[in-house]
């Protein structure tokens, strides 16, 4: 009879692993979430476990499956599906999701954002929007602006959105982004991850303004020009990624900006630089003496290197070298100088005292004869003191 028992809770135990199928597998009951994985996962960072939600590469095209989460979720880990439209209340409007502390939407091909699609997130310090195709501009046809869809993340530390607007928003995008940074009201953002945005200039140089605790501001691999947006502004910066953009010189005023940034933090201003076509010229000599008496933190500073164009051909010279060898050059050129000056000055005096010799032979022979005149001492007495 036991031996019954036991065969019968086998099959029972069967039955539910076919019916639940790879959920229950995975620990996502949900049938929902049965493409997903749904577990402790540790965190080598911090050594601890976080409750994960993971649904990479499951071919949703919607996201009802997210009104499901459990409640213990804390990460929420979905990527590599195909979601144009992010839609209001995308958890549901009676989430309980005060665990859920990082949202990766990496991409999905995400073309829209709703203006309330994160709900009830407050707990949230983490969202990355990574390679998505976002558009937040009004255009003719859509308004695809919304300027308070990061509203519901009052504890949001880092915002991640590299290449994550679509391709025809480069001039506009840092426009908008200023009303979403505004309405959207981060203050406590952290970090923003801005890379690969096709970002030629910032047409409010007040955009970073209202994040008052940002630390850390990526911009790399852009197509910045030069620094239009205010630094000042931006008190608790530590570190700016300027690297792989446009840039060709900096200004006095852009490196005095960066000067007083590291003096206003206590961990000083890290600042990457590099990947840049600065020109090499006069500017690029005065940055690279900024860069041996700066305090700025400023990656590998003297790898640095300007670009060059003489006869047709493009060259490529470390800065460095190019600011030593500019020196040695005008140290030569004053040397010279120095030398033909003299020979010139020599050669005129000759010619002034040759044209009047006769003149300058009766001025200077009572001074010649006297010192040349001999004396003659017979006795020198010697004198007790």
């Amino acid at each position: 009879m036991c031996h019954n028992g036991n065969m019968l809770f086998q099959l029972i135990l069967l039955a539910n692993v076919v019916f639940f199928g790879y959920a229950s597998v995975n620990g996502c009951h949900p049938r929902l979430l049965k493409d997903c994985y749904c577990g402790l996962v540790y965190q080598h960072t911090d050594n601890s476990p976080h409750f994960v939600v993971n649904c990479t590469n499951t071919g949703f095209h919607n996201t009802s499956m997210l009104e499901m989460l459990p409640e213990e979720t804390e990460w929420l880990i979905f990527t590599g599906n195909h979601i144009p439209v992010l839609d209001s209340n995308i958890f549901g409007e009676d989430a309980i999701l005060n665990k859920l502390s990082v949202i990766d939407m990496t991409n999905n091909g995400i073309r829209e954002i709703k203006g309330k699609a994160f709900h009830k997130v407050t707990n949230v310090k983490r969202l990355i929007l990574n390679h998505n195709d976002i558009s937040i501009s009004e255009n003719d046809k859509e308004n695809f602006h919304h300027p308070r869809v990061f509203s519901n993340f009052y504890n949001i530390e880092e915002l991640h959105l590299t290449n994550a607007f679509a391709d025809n928003t480069g001039d506009q995008v840092t426009q908008d982004l200023h009303d979403i940074f505004v309405n959207s009201n981060l203050t406590q953002l952290y970090k923003l991850h801005l890379e690969q945005n096709e970002i030629k200039s910032f047409k409010d140089s007040s955009i970073f303004c209202d994040l008052p605790k940002l630390h850390d501001l990526h911009l790399g691999s852009n197509v910045i020009q030069s620094i239009n947006f205010n630094i000042d502004c931006i008190k608790m910066i530590r570190y700016i990624d300027l690297e792989q953009n446009n840039i060709t010189k900096f200004t006095q005023k852009d490196l005095d900006s960066f000067d007083r940034a590291t003096k206003r933090n206590t961990a000083g201003l890290r600042l990457n630089i590099n990947g840049n076509p600065f020109k090499c010229d006069s500017a690029v000599k005065n940055l690279y003496g900024w860069l041996v008496q700066t305090k700025v933190n400023v990656d590998d500073k003297f790898g640095l290197e300007c670009h060059h164009a003489r006869y047709g051909k493009k060259y490529i010279m470390n800065l460095k070298n190019f600011a030593d060898a500019k020196n040695a050059r005008m140290s030569k050129a004053i040397t010279v100088l120095l030398v033909v000056l003299t020979i010139v000055f020599i050669s005129l005096v000759a010619g002034f005292i040759y044209l009047r010799k006769t003149s300058v032979k009766n001025k200077l022979s009572p001074i010649f004869n006297s010192i040349t005149r001999k004396v003659h001492y017979t006795h020198i007495e010697s004198q007790d003191v």
